[in-house]
């Protein structure tokens, strides 16, 4: 038996499920009923939760999902623990890979070459010739077996994740599963609802007409993604290009190669069971100087960069020698703004602050970089946050997990120290770490800084590292506190914390200069699929949502007679038909067209139509 459900039946249900949590139960009473009622509204809710939960699972099952298998990565023989961890290793040209959190060898990979490049390209041209022409229908199955394979594989996914880029388990299940799934479950969901065939409004003139927007498949697409989310950042992609009917080459980072072909295969896979070409997919790496083929190839019809600004200035100078469009997500300096009227639930946001922050050991595109509090709050907070902070373990077992590599070390310590001496304060951490039971591994000292001012560089420089800084805001106005927030040249994400009703609350959203804003929360926007991009030097364009999913299509207007059949179509009027007899003549009447269509008041639309009638 197959259910459907229409759209506007899912948007009605959101809808109810609103008013329920806004009802007043406790105000009624069922004495006819022998159940303990009123319900305390935690039961209600959890009725309500457990229906709804039921009704969309039926829903959503309706195209039972296949299941596949896909091998492990292998790991060597000999476990083998590098002294000094590199990915480049002097005598070859392969690339050497690593556990960060353990210096633990995991092998080699050969890096590709522009002739590889090139195969790779035409590979997935041939696969989307023919996958173009395939359904919504047909994409959903595939994605649908891609997230049944993810649930049911994600220890594995997880573990492979976490010795290939040194997160903990916890930090992958969240940065690695939760939003993989995520995106799986909003493009089946709303995927074809963003790509079908939009109407558009005409005019007086064109009344006769109907326009209609077309999202067509561009062809191969590419994507270049970093490090810091193996697993999710090669699917993201993956996920998006497909789904628009185009093949996909992504460019995995150098630093976490090892797990790509398997992350790759968990992709085709998919396309595989459902008996599709698994070409369509590829995913490649190559050393610096190989990219530049990538970019500029004429067979890429559209580039999504995630890195960091300096490479993105070759990214771009590259694509614009083919004239290939990019969308580039370049990190933040992104602020959390704890108001005054927040004081109440500083507990919570506490939480918040320490998960945003040391999430991923700060390798965190959105993660908090700095803690932006106002005078009523300030003191308060940092002595919540103080002994929290001091009391994060380090390790795959404990609380925050390993760094990618020790390149950005110095510069981090550098950047505590000249904040020190400039005036602020350091009550956690600051220094590398070297691990007792993981000596070859590379690990940064959860740090707290308070104090912290926006002329010091820490306040305006990338950290990228599990560095918690607090500023204090002058005064308690959005003002003041945006004059902290919008201070650095990025812009990707932000958040603000406080009473809902709060004005200065909703004056910091409105001029805020974000991508996205999370209220009283950290990075939501990005969990729920909305549109996903920075401004300034965060980046241009946007991916996820349904602003993601169209960027990677040639979007097509269509303009067609609406009355076609009947005859009513475009005639070129004498006074404007070539030759062109009388030119006066002739603009008089065209005069008088533009004012019917265009004229503001009646009295112009009535010596409009007179101009037209005169000169006809």
């Amino acid at each position: 038996m197959t259910v459907t459900m229409p759209h506007e039946l899912e948007a009605w249900l959101g809808q109810l499920t609103l008013h329920l949590r806004q009802f007043p139960i406790n105000s009624l009473n069922f004495p006819a009923l022998s159940l303990p009622l009123p319900l305390p509204p935690s039961v209600l809710t959890g009725i309500v939760l457990g229906v709804l939960l039921l009704f969309f699972t039926l829903i959503d099952s309706r195209e039972k999902p296949l299941r596949y298998t896909v091998p492990p990565p292998k790991l060597p023989e000999d476990t083998t623990y590098l002294s000094t961890p590199s990915i480049k290793v002097a005598g070859t040209t392969a690339i050497q890979c690593y556990a960060p959190a353990t210096g633990q060898f995991l092998g080699f990979v050969n890096p590709s070459t522009p002739a590889g490049l090139d195969r790779a390209i035409a590979q997935a041209a041939a696969a989307q010739e023919k996958w173009a022409a395939t359904s919504f229908a047909e994409r959903r199955r595939v994605l649908r077996s891609m997230l049944r394979h993810v649930l049911d594989n994600q220890e594995q996914i997880c573990r492979v994740s976490s010795l290939d880029s040194g997160k903990t388990m916890v930090d992958a299940q969240l940065g690695e599963i939760m939003v993989t799934a995520e995106k799986l479950q909003w493009t089946i969901k709303h995927g074809e609802r963003a790509l079908r065939p939009s109407k558009r409004p005409t005019n007086l003139l064109l009344s006769y007409k109907r326009g209609t927007v077309h999202y067509e498949p561009l062809g191969v697409v590419a994507a270049l993604v970093s490090w810091n989310y193996p697993f999710h950042n090669l699917m993201g992609p993956i996920i998006s290009s497909i789904f628009a009917g185009n093949g996909v080459v992504v460019k995995v980072s150098e630093q976490t190669c090892w797990s790509a072909a398997y992350y790759t295969g968990i992709a085709r896979g998919a396309l595989i069971a459902h008996g599709h070409d698994p070409a369509l997919i590829q995913s490649v790496v190559c050393w610096p100087q190989t990219a530049s083929h990538l970019t500029s190839h004429p067979g890429i019809a559209h580039v999504t960069f995630i890195g960091s600004r300096p490479v993105c200035h070759h990214v771009a100078a590259s694509a614009a020698r083919s004239l290939t469009p990019v969308v580039a997500e370049l990190g933040g300096k992104d602020a959390a703004m704890v108001l005054d009227s927040a004081a109440h639930d500083l507990p919570r946001i506490a939480e918040i602050l320490l998960r945003g922050t040391f999430q991923a050991s700060g390798q965190n595109c959105i993660g908090i970089e700095r803690i932006i509090a106002t005078p009523g709050v300030y003191d308060q907070l940092v002595s919540l946050l103080t002994p929290r902070v001091r009391a994060l373990r380090l390790g795959l077992d404990a609380d925050v997990g390993a760094m990618i590599s020790d390149s950005s070390f110095s510069r981090l310590e550098g950047l505590i120290s000249e904040a020190v001496a400039s005036g602020a304060r350091l009550l956690a951490g600051g220094t590398r770490y070297k691990h007792p039971e993981h000596p070859h591994g590379f690990y940064f000292t959860p740090t707290l800084l308070v104090d912290v001012t926006p002329d010091m560089a820490i306040a305006n420089e990338e950290c990228f590292g599990p560095i918690m800084t607090i500023l204090r805001a002058p005064t308690s106005t959005a003002s003041s506190v945006l004059a902290l927030a919008n201070a650095p040249a990025f812009g990707l994400g932000a958040s603000v914390y406080g009473a809902d009703s709060d004005p200065t609350l909703k004056a910091i959203v409105r001029s805020v200069r974000a991508g996205g804003v999370a209220v009283n929360d950290f990075a939501v926007f990005y969990a729920i699929q909305l549109p996903f991009g920075g401004v300034g030097g965060s980046g241009y364009g946007r991916f996820a949502g349904e602003e993601g999913l169209r960027g990677l299509c040639n979007v097509k207007s269509v303009c067609e007679d609406r009355f076609g059949a009947l005859g009513v179509r475009t005639a070129i009027p004498a006074p404007a038909r070539y030759p062109v007899k009388d030119q006066e003549r002739g603009w008089r009447f065209t005069r008088g067209v533009v004012g019917i269509g265009y004229g503001i008041t009646i009295g112009e639309k009535v010596r409009a139509v007179m101009d037209v009638l005169r000169n006809l």
